[in-house]
């Protein structure tokens, strides 16, 4: 018999302190948590189910598609679109914007995901991850537009993550600090395992992509250099390097024992600006991040502050542990 809060008990206390709370939210969350329990499911039993390997076709971003990207796209809107609590939904795996079917009713509010988070890895039994951030719409109850999205990340009502490895966790934010919740499968619920999550200010790991080195720029080019000279070098001490190819797994892990995680502007393709998606991947993430005590930047401005131009506008990302934020950042401004 479990002892611990409840995600839905920890959700319904939280929408007591919010004065005119009607409980749409609470509803909307609940929602959101169906479908990462079935997501869940499915990314667990893998093979077993028939749901691993590729399709023959690209989505928007030009990624190859593994069969689970589709079924968990899926998952996320079937379970999403019926309750009346949103205008609208956007996912990286879709061009456009899904609208909701006209059999069912309009909500005030948009969500826009990634349903499965580094999928490049799901056929290797490494951990991969959903991320979501809720929005306010900016015309309740009618339908969206693709313009309605198109709102700075400190516009973002709440946002997090779900993480699907040893155990699967879901990650969130509110703007009233970040907690984490473990699911119990033998009652089916998730148990609040994490309260009140903060980043360490000081770390000694960073993640990076060190195959693309030779397109980095000048500042991160000093950066990782300076990191790998170790205790002999500038820095004064050693770092460990990680790289997990899932940008979940990769802000878990600085969640929990801090770090810097960077996927940084380079040349690599002078027409893309990032590798990361601003609304699907980067707004959540630094709405988290800097909810734990974090920073998150493109190197040149804070990405919260942005305005999205395009449903799938890609962005540099630097984000982490304060204090090595700090200096990254420092490196550009000088």
């Amino acid at each position: 018999m479990h002892t611990g809060t409840t995600l839905t008990q920890f959700i319904i206390e939280e929408q007591r302190h919010i004065a005119g709370a009607t409980g749409e939210f609470t509803g909307l969350l609940n929602d959101v948590v169906v479908a990462i329990k079935t997501i869940s499911n499915a990314v667990n039993k893998g093979a077993l189910i028939g749901v691993m390997g590729a399709l023959d076709s690209e989505n928007i971003q030009g990624e190859t598609q593994k069969k689970l990207d589709v079924i968990t796209n899926e998952m996320m809107i079937r379970n999403n679109e019926w309750a009346g609590h949103l205008a609208g939904m956007a996912s990286e795996e879709m061009d456009e914007v899904y609208p909701i079917p006209t059999k069912y009713p309009l909500g005030k509010y948009l969500m826009v995901f990634d349903p499965l988070d580094g999928s490049s890895n799901v056929d290797i039994n490494i951990s991969v991850g959903t991320i979501f951030s809720i929005l306010r719409a900016q015309v309740p109850n009618r339908a969206a537009s693709e313009a309605d999205f198109l709102q700075p990340g400190v516009k973002q009502v709440c946002a997090g993550y779900a993480l699907y490895g040893s155990s699967t966790m879901l990650v969130l934010t509110t703007g009233h600090g970040v907690n984490g919740f473990t699911l119990d499968r033998d009652i089916g619920e998730f148990i609040l395992s994490h309260p009140d999550m903060k980043i360490p200010a000081d770390t000694k790991e960073f993640a990076i992509n060190a195959s693309n080195q030779r397109f980095w720029e000048a500042p991160v080019q000093r950066y990782v250099a300076e990191c790998l000279e170790g205790s002999t070098g500038p820095r004064g001490r050693d770092f460990n390097m990680r790289w997990v190819a899932s940008m979940v797994a990769e802000v878990h892990r600085i969640l929990t024992r801090g770090g810097i995680f960077m996927y940084p502007r380079d040349t690599k393709d002078p027409g893309k600006a990032g590798k990361l998606r601003l609304l699907y991947e980067a707004n959540p993430m630094s709405f988290i991040v800097e909810q734990a005590g974090g920073v998150s930047s493109t190197g040149y401005e804070r990405i919260m502050d942005m305005t999205p131009e395009s449903l799938h506008q890609r962005v540099p990302v630097i984000l982490g542990s304060k204090n090595e934020v700090e200096v990254v950042l420092g490196y550009h401004k000088s």
